[in-house]
């Protein structure tokens, strides 16, 4: 009896053991940012900066994941981000001659593509002649 017991035991700790990774595996989201000018035409070395907000996270799991990106445009316009959780994510872009943008994005798929438009700066006004 106690033969068998150890036996159920074993088997018990083998099938939890076995049923982690599936509990564990959050749904993670490859992203590719483009960005252009109001004109369609990419940008290059334009800054982006990505920030998870909230939504599924891996890290209560034990598992430590990045969760904030800053990187540079190709000549193409485009960043790609390396896998992110899925949830909401918030997207900065800085670009020398534009207007800085800033938008909350909601990512739920394996690959996402978000295209930012970057418009030229406002005049600057002043009431002093």
């Amino acid at each position: 009896m106690f033969v068998a017991m150890r036996s159920l035991a074993l088997l018990a700790g083998l099938f939890c053991l076995l049923a982690l990774p599936a509990v564990a595996d959050t749904p993670m989201t490859r992203l590719r940012v483009e960005v252009k000018n109001h004109n369609g035409k990419p940008i290059e070395r334009a800054s982006v900066v990505v920030r998870f907000v909230q939504g599924r996270s891996i890290a209560k799991f034990g598992k430590n994941v990045i969760t904030n990106w800053e990187m540079r445009t190709n000549q193409e316009g485009v960043a790609r981000i390396p896998s992110i959780p899925q949830g909401q994510i918030r997207i900065q872009v800085i670009a020398k001659g534009y207007q800085t943008f800033g938008k909350t994005f909601d990512v739920d798929e394996e690959e996402k593509t978000i295209e930012i438009r970057l418009n030229p700066p406002q005049p600057q006004y002043s009431s002093h002649q």
